[in-house]
Order: C-alpha cells, then structure tokens, then sequence
C-alpha cells in the first residue's frame, strides 16, 4: 500500500481534541465523517467530523486539547486505493500517482519519464527524468526538465501503458 500526502496538521481548535488541518489535495471530499488516515508518525486517525470551511478537523482517538497537541505538524496520508474510491475523476483528470513513470513521446521519440510532479501558480509542471540515449548522445541536455500540464503541451494521455504523448516539450528540452 502507498500512501499519498493530503494534509498537515496544524494547531488545536478548542478543548475537546479539534485540529485545524492544512488541505494539500484537489479532492477535500476525502475528509468524511469515518475516513481513515495514517501520520508521518504510523499513527491511525479516523475522522469523527470535519468542517470544510474552517477546515476543522475531530479525530475518534482524540478527546483533549493535550492528546490534540500531540499531532501539531503532523502529516496525513492516505492509501491509493482510498483515494481512488473516495475522489470522483471528471473527465480528462488523473490522480498525480498515475501519472507518475509515464514515458514521455514526441514524433515517435522517447523524451524521458515522469519523475514528479509540481505545482506552480500557473500550471502543474511534470519533472521530466530525461532518457538516458538522448542525455548520452548530446551532453547539451540536462538530465530532467519541466513540461507544463496544459493543452500547448500534453496532446494526450494513455494511463493504462504510462504514455503520454507531448508536443512542443522537444523544444522546451533542446532549450534547457
């Protein structure tokens, strides 16, 4: 099972174990009343309540403000497979883990893998692990660059084999 990062824990809320969580996921609907989540610590957290506009948080385990301050800065994580029957894909959306190790092809070429992923404000960005026959054949280019995530460059996603099909992401790496 691996677990995927959805929120930081900030400071406590109250007397009776409330925590205000810090959200780093596009799918806030995975914070229901019973969801289970995992710490940084291998601790087991399951959600009494959750407010999502203050973004204040009950655990099951947690009934005081001492107990709650043990968690302050704490991670949450969740497994793959609950994010995957918790978080509802509109069309053309991937979970980031999908996306992951994905070869990048332009006309036929294989550019490189998907090492991670970045968000910046104006785009997500795909680190892009360059194939080592191109890097070999031309020390010009690096070993990773970026591709943003957006229609001028990804012309189309194939997640069952991990490939993605880009153009103008040759240019971005002959540039870097």
């Amino acid at each position: 099972m691996s677990d995927i990062f959805v929120a930081k824990i900030g400071k406590t809320v109250g007397l009776q174990g409330q925590l205000r969580l810090h959200i780093d996921t596009d799918f806030p609907e995975q914070f229901k009343k019973n969801s289970t989540f995992i710490t940084n610590k291998k601790q087991i957290l399951t959600i009494q309540s959750f407010n999502p506009t203050s973004k204040v948080v009950k655990f099951t385990q947690i009934n005081s403000i001492d107990e709650a301050k043990k968690y302050i800065n704490s991670e949450l994580f969740a497994s793959k497979e609950d994010t995957v029957q918790n978080c509802k894909l509109e069309e053309g959306q991937f979970f980031w883990f999908d996306l992951i190790g994905s070869k990048i092809i332009e006309d036929g070429i294989f550019l490189g893998t998907i090492k991670d992923i970045h968000r910046y404000p104006t785009d997500d960005y795909f680190e892009i692990l360059t194939n080592k026959d191109l890097f070999e054949d031309n020390e010009k280019f690096p070993k990773t660059f970026l591709i943003p995530y957006n229609d001028n460059f990804i012309k189309n996603v194939d997640i069952e084999n991990k490939i993605i099909t880009t153009i103008n992401s040759k240019d971005i790496l002959d540039a870097s």
